[in-house]
């Protein structure tokens, strides 16, 4: 199920509730029956592939009394749910599921948990349970309520099969859907995907070389930055177990999301350490409270992430001596931000990493925050800043930054990025492309000036501008007013700095200046008469330029073909991406007027696509190529919209590109079909439109008079048959529709027939027509797209010489010729009225000069 799929799922669901159900609490019930699901999803699958013991036999041996097997669970996921419990069962029982049993088994969770991971699970499902009374008046509206959220949840997808953070994802759904509050929306806990992928590569990168590593979120809301980092420090590990992951949270609810989302991404339970705690009044605890001397460990970690809530307020009052603080000093208390930073950066480790997402503000405000920032320059420890596009989280429009800080660096700059024009808009909120993520990574690893994106500005710099940080100073973005040349608007011509601007295009293409401008007396310069595209297009430099990229590009994709396809393997993962990006920036980076990352933003979007079918595949490989599937689809029954199975469709490739390459006989027979109904319904049209205007308002007709209503004209064909100017016109419409009937009839017939035939031929595919459905399904779409991107480079610089063509087309001299032309027209049409002595024109005459 895809993000779209998904999100109707979860609208329609709510639509369903809405009456029983506060909008901000709906998360609640979905985030956490989702949970119970996975979980217990978990145990079935243990009991299959370890235990060896048949679904048929869980009713009878997953019982609470069968202490054995309720211990041995118990000590492999550390907790035990019976059958009765099972949400496999749940959805069994249907209607017979019912409030009581629910809140039983919520109960039975909490009590059977294994005492080892107690922290890790216990009260988990607190909220979950304390809302189920506000489902209705009473246990009857209640199990109704929940029967309709686990069928709900029955349908959305678990663990690592999708592409995306699924918990996540419903989270940042609902948040942005559902849980306004007060008219304020509850965005600042979740931090959105491309933020979190961002900041996950910057830290990913650093880190890539250790073994172990460690990684704290202290405001982890939903948990989405700690999972995206791991995943991005996947890449470049083998052993996904030698991550830890620390998280604190303040509201008990996002803490309890926190650790489901921890849980369902498969982290061991030795690796997730969380606490619910507020991180600026009780910094992380150094020791057991049961055994302190033995546990006494100061938490320094590998790597920081946070985003915290933005400028809040908070109690600075007797914590001048909190380690935290002491070296730096304390923020202000309306605004916390560099409180939250200082706590962060106390809990790294000599050469760890942290990142943090901030407002503006905290670049130039002054005061105590200003003798931070300062302290913070002068001990080395600012390492980045990347300015954010602005209106890119949930609930602020306002424009954040990245920090970027270490405890020790060797280099003595801060690098300073300004990516706030590189977005994408998305609905109401702007959004980071693949391409614009990849373009700061990149920006920060090679860490080199970029005019107009980035700037490796000196401590000695910042110093000189009194420790102010503010990005404009640094960066600068501001476009190049439109400049015009006096001379050329007044008498025409192009400037030679005009022509000297596309030097770009001139290197490249070596002499086409000369073939497209001619230079006048003047010298200044004007396009040659005739096609200029044409010229461009036909000039052996411009086509010796595009058959150079496009072998470029049919040499990258034969090397992604070979990567995906003939060397495919069951299970793989971002690391091919992460090796035919490195390849593609290899292939690519030294072409000139190219934008390498507009190439790998169509590889990424394509990747995105193949990656669904890869998850898909699962163990099967490429042999799920070869089967079909269910093809569901709404319709309304009963004045309800239900699930229905409306014939077959492909697992993986649709029935369409099959029929277009292996049934072209079938399919051109049903498009003939098509064409002959096409020209049937043209005729009737044109028919209608001949009915004598006698005619028109007769029932025969339609509303709009292009067509015929068939009773009326089956009718009308009897009582007019003595009319010589209507009745051969109504047979004919008659024997139009008659032929339509058994067109239609037809049409019903081979659509059937070439479904069956699409079915047979898919489920009897061979290895080489599933690599050919493939190349065709997952490689072609690239290659169209790469092709069009080589196209639009050649016709953007057509634009460009329009573009100049128009700005200098029409000179002041020439529009002044025109208007003493249009005067003298003027005065001579005058002069042959004046004779009537008409003071008026007299008059008209004498402001034109003419009298």
């Amino acid at each position: 199920m895809d993000k779209q799929q998904l999100a109707n799922k979860i609208w329609e669901s709510a639509n369903k509730l809405r009456s029983k159900i506060e909008a901000n609490e709906y998360k609640d019930y979905i985030l956490g029956f989702m949970f119970y699901k996975f979980l217990s999803q978990k145990e079935e699958e243990l009991l299959s592939t370890q235990y060896q013991i048949a679904k048929t036999e869980y009713k009878s041996v997953l019982l609470e009394s069968n202490i054995e097997l309720c211990d041995a669970i118990r000590d492999d996921l550390y907790y035990f749910i019976p059958y009765n419990h099972l949400f496999s069962t749940w959805i069994q029982d249907g209607n017979q599921l019912d409030v009581g049993r629910v809140q039983d088994a919520l109960n039975s969770f909490e009590r059977l948990l294994n005492d080892q991971y107690n922290r890790i699970y216990k009260g988990i499902f607190d909220t979950l349970q304390l809302g189920l009374t506000k489902l209705g008046d009473n246990s009857g509206t209640q199990s109704k309520a929940i029967q309709q959220l686990i069928s709900l949840i029955d349908e959305i997808p678990m663990g690592d099969s999708q592409d995306y953070d699924v918990l996540g994802f419903v989270y940042e759904y609902l948040i942005s859907n559902f849980a306004a509050n007060a008219g304020k929306k509850a965005g600042e806990f979740y931090t959105p995907h491309e933020v979190s992928v961002l900041m996950s590569e910057i830290v990913a990168h650093h880190l890539q070389g250790q073994n172990e590593i460690s990684i704290y979120d202290p405001t982890s809301g939903s948990g989405s930055l700690l999972i995206n980092i791991g995943k991005s420090i996947e890449k470049y590990k083998k052993d996904k177990n030698s991550i830890k992951y620390y998280a604190q949270e303040l509201k008990e609810a996002t803490y309890n999301l926190t650790r489901m989302n921890l849980i369902m991404r498969n982290i061991q339970p030795s690796n997730i350490m969380v606490r619910n705690a507020d991180t600026l009044e009780d910094d992380w605890p150094y020791f057991d409270e049961a055994d302190p001397q033995q546990t006494y460990n100061p938490l320094y970690l590998d790597a920081v992430v946070s985003n915290p809530p933005y400028s809040q307020h908070w109690e600075p009052k007797g914590k001048e001596n909190d380690p935290r603080y002491s070296r730096f000093g304390l923020a202000p208390a309306t605004k916390a931000d560099y409180a939250f930073l200082l706590h962060d950066l106390y809990h790294l480790r000599p050469n760890g990493i942290m990142t943090i997402v901030l407002p503006h503000g905290v670049l130039f405000r002054g005061d105590s925050e200003g003798e931070i920032r300062k302290a913070l320059i002068d001990n080395n420890h600012i390492d980045a800043i990347i300015g954010l596009p602005a209106n890119i989280f949930f609930g602020t429009s306002i424009p954040t930054i990245i920090m970027v800080l270490r405890q020790k660096r060797e280099n003595q700059d801060v690098l300073v990025i300004d990516a706030s024009e590189y977005f994408v808009k998305a609905n109401k909120n702007n959004k980071l492309q693949s391409s614009d993520i990849r373009r700061i990574v990149d920006a920060y690893c090679k860490r080199e000036t970029l005019p107009g994106y980035c700037t490796v500005v000196s401590r000695d710099e910042i110093i000189g501008n009194d420790y102010n940080l503010n990005i404009p100073r640094y960066v600068n973005t501001s476009k190049n007013d439109e400049i015009y040349d006096i001379y050329g608007i007044v008498h025409g011509g192009i400037p030679y700095s005009e022509i000297e601007k596309l030097s770009p295009y001139w290197s490249v293409f070596e002499g086409l200046d000369k073939e497209i401008f001619k230079q006048g007396q003047d010298g200044y310069y004007s396009l040659v008469e005739g096609d200029v595209a044409k010229i461009v297009h036909d000039y052996p430099a411009v086509n010796e330029f595009t058959d150079s990229l496009g072998s470029k590009i049919n040499q990258y994709i034969e090397y992604v073909s070979q990567s995906v396809i003939d060397d495919f393997k069951v299970g793989m993962d971002e690391t091919v991406w992460h090796i035919l990006s490195a390849e593609l920036f290899e292939q690519f980076s030294n072409i000139p007027l190219i934008d390498t990352y507009d190439i790998y933003q169509i590889m990424s979007d394509n990747w995105s696509k193949i990656t669904l079918d890869i998850d898909k595949m699962g163990h099967n490989g490429k042999a799920l190529v070869a089967s079909v599937e269910p093809n569901m689809v709404m319709k309304k029954k009963n004045n309800k919209q239900v699930e229905v199975q409306d014939g077959w469709k492909g697992a993986i490739v649709p029935f369409g590109l099959v029929q277009e390459l292996y049934l072209q006989n079938e399919l051109s027979n049903l498009t003939h079909i098509d064409n002959e109904l096409e020209a049937i319904e043209e005729q009737i049209a044109e028919l209608a439109e001949a009915v004598p205007m006698d005619y028109q308002d007769m029932e025969f007709l339609n509303d709009d008079r292009t067509g015929f209503v068939k009773t009326p004209l089956n009718a009308a064909v009897k009582v007019y048959k003595d009319e010589p100017e209507l009745y051969p016109l109504l047979k004919a419409v008659k024997d139009l529709y008659a032929e339509e009937t058994k067109l239609k009839k037809r049409q019903k017939e081979a659509v059937a027939e070439l479904a069956d035939a699409t079915k047979y031929r898919i489920e009897n595919l061979t290895d080489e027509q599933i690599d050919e459905l493939l190349y065709q399904h997952w490689i072609i779409p690239a290659i169209n797209e790469l092709n069009a991107y080589s196209k639009k480079v050649i016709n953007d610089f057509v634009q460009c010489l329009s573009a100049l063509a128009n700005k200098y087309g029409t000179s002041l001299q020439s529009i002044d010729n025109d208007i003493r032309v249009v005067e003298q027209e003027l005065i001579t049409s005058l002069r042959e009225l004046e004779s009537n002595d008409d003071m008026g024109i007299s008059a008209l005459l004498e402001l034109l000069g003419a009298k």
